[in-house]
């Protein structure tokens, strides 16, 4: 048989009325026609018209090659968000939402009836329940709602704080200087007041020649990263930084009746903080990174990650950082983590991040300035070919509509399909702060994180050193000149100190640290990730 004597396409299984459907459309239609599970977004626009017997949809194993959900303000990003994550609850897939604007506590809470949610469930043929979903609630650093959620210095690493105090890249290997130097002495670095302490020993006289080997700190450079910190500080952000550091595998959970945990870390209190928040995400996705196991191929994700307000971790953004987050994005999936970045137009995105990509949801796009028609022309250039005239399409999408592309079940991308989202079954709002109070004091993890602690650490070890420093420099007037020698034949250590000030010194905790930093130099250095996270002892 001939290309030209081929039969006409099928339909696929489960649309009725196909024979009457478009050519075009009965394609869309075959590329979504799953036979795994997939989670359901809504159903296919064409020529004006829902047509609820072509419902489009992702396959739940594919969740894993992570995705871009973009578009204007005020199109539906949000409620996007919403709707896969509960679904990825339902089916035993724990999900990480960044709750920027402060309205996705309400996924915890049924949804609210009215005559928007049935008629928009009517039009793309869903099942619509009110239900709400198994969550813990966070907060950076305990400003706001949320468990804190805190990260140490020695952890967070000097990458990605080089990110959030704005160095240049010499600055940058500087504090990964002084870092490296902090590891190998056994010097923690636990909040901010640890790293000026150690930064201002390696300028004094007596630790500047601590790094000459090494390429030395100029005090020009330290004198920078010690005029951010200041500034960091002043801002407010200390209580980011300290201990009970946040175990991320809690965000791997699942509820006693077997769905995932929905883990919220609200931001309203820190969105005049954007670079800070959009780091610590990747903090939390780079200490996933090398904390979880690799497991290939899984049927369904460990983990799906959105990160919102994507656009403001790649501003300003070093190569070497970018490099990192191209990295980390392309390895993370094989542990079984789906990363999903929101933003408004894929041009937000480097090109090595995007093309990593491989699910996509297209809100509508503005194009009132050259700008906005520049972006839009960037963006269609992104698709796949289509049937559709994308610039048109995408400036007259209406509020949860979207243009959605997605891999199959072999990995194929799917044909473009405009598409009219469903409505979240959970409530499309916040939750009453009182009762988001109570769910966050009644959860197990309250009593874990919630009192901050600050232990022995390089500021105490340090001042400890400078403080037996100064006291060996002075005699003791009090004691008879007998007796003080006396003292000294019995404690000489080969320096002339009297034997309180060495038992004093020898005992500090600094001291105990550099021993057992130089007798175990390989048991104490920290072993780190692409972006100089510290992998942790759990």
């Amino acid at each position: 048989m001939t290309d030209s004597e081929a039969p006409p396409a099928k339909a696929p299984e489960g649309v009725s009325g196909a024979p009457a459907l478009p050519q075009p459309v009965l394609e869309i239609a075959s590329g979504y026609a799953f036979t795994g599970p997939a989670l359901d977004l809504g159903a296919l626009l064409w020529d004006g018209r829902c047509l609820p017997d072509v419902q489009i949809r992702i396959p739940l194993p594919m969740l894993n090659r992570h995705g871009l959900v973009a578009g204007a303000t005020g199109t539906g990003k949000t409620k996007t968000l919403q709707l896969i994550a509960e679904q990825l609850s339902a089916q035993g897939v724990p999900v990480f939402l960044a709750d920027v604007k402060g309205d996705v506590s309400g996924i915890s809470a049924p949804g609210q009836e009215n005559d928007k949610v049935w008629a928009r469930a009517g039009e793309v043929r869903q099942e619509w329940t009110p239900a709400g979903f198994p969550c813990e609630f966070y907060a950076l650093g305990g400003l706001g709602h949320g468990i804190p959620v805190r990260a140490t210095i020695t952890s967070f690493g000097p990458v990605l704080l080089s990110k959030v105090l704005q160095l240049n890249q010499t600055q940058e290997q500087s504090l990964g200087l002084i870092f490296h130097y902090a590891d190998q002495k056994g010097l923690e670095l636990v909040d901010l007041k640890d790293l000026r302490a150690v930064v201002t020993f390696l300028t004094s006289d007596e630790g500047k020649s601590e790094l000459k080997g090494i390429g030395g700190l100029s005090t020009a450079t330290a004198g920078v990263i010690l005029r951010s910190l200041t500034a960091f500080e002043a801002q407010g952000m200390s209580p980011f930084f300290g201990e009970p550091e946040f175990d991320t595998s809690e965000l791997s959970r699942v509820a006693g009746d077997g769905r995932g945990t929905v883990s919220v870390l609200e931001l309203p209190a820190v969105q005049d903080k954007p670079q800070l928040f959009s780091t610590f995400l990747m903090w939390l996705l780079a200490d996933l990174f090398h904390d979880l196991p690799e497991v290939g191929d899984v049927d369904k994700p460990k983990l799906v990650f959105f990160f919102d307000e994507a656009h403001l971790l790649f501003n300003g953004a070093s190569k070497a950082f970018l490099d990192a987050i191209t990295q980390t994005v392309r390895l993370i999936r094989s542990k079984g983590v789906g990363v999903f970045f929101v933003t408004q137009t894929p041009k937000d995105v480097p090109g090595d991040v995007l093309a990593q990509l491989g699910n996509r949801v297209q809100h509508a796009l503005r194009a009132f300035t050259p700008d906005d028609q520049k972006a839009l022309k960037s963006t269609v250039k992104t698709f796949p070919n289509s049937p559709y005239d994308l610039e048109e399409v995408l400036t007259a999408l209406g509020t949860g509509e979207a243009v959605v592309t997605v891999l199959s079940e072999k990995g194929a991308p799917t044909p473009v399909a405009a598409t009219r989202l469903r409505a979240p079954e959970s409530l499309m709002g916040p939750v009453d702060p009182a009762a988001l109070d109570r769910a966050v004091e009644q959860s197990p993890l309250y009593g874990r994180y919630a009192e901050a602690v600050d232990r022995e650490s390089a500021y105490e070890k340090l001042t400890a050193r400078e403080a037996a420093a100064a006291a060996s420099s002075v005699p003791s007037a009090s004691a008879p000149s007998s007796e003080s020698a006396s003292s000294r034949g019995r404690g000489r250590k080969g320096d002339g100190q009297d034997s309180s000030v060495v038992e004093q010194v020898v005992g500090s905790g600094v001291f105990k640290s550099l021993a057992r930093s130089l007798g175990t130099q390989i048991g104490r250095e920290i072993t780190r990730s692409v972006f100089g996270t510290a992998r942790r002892r759990r």
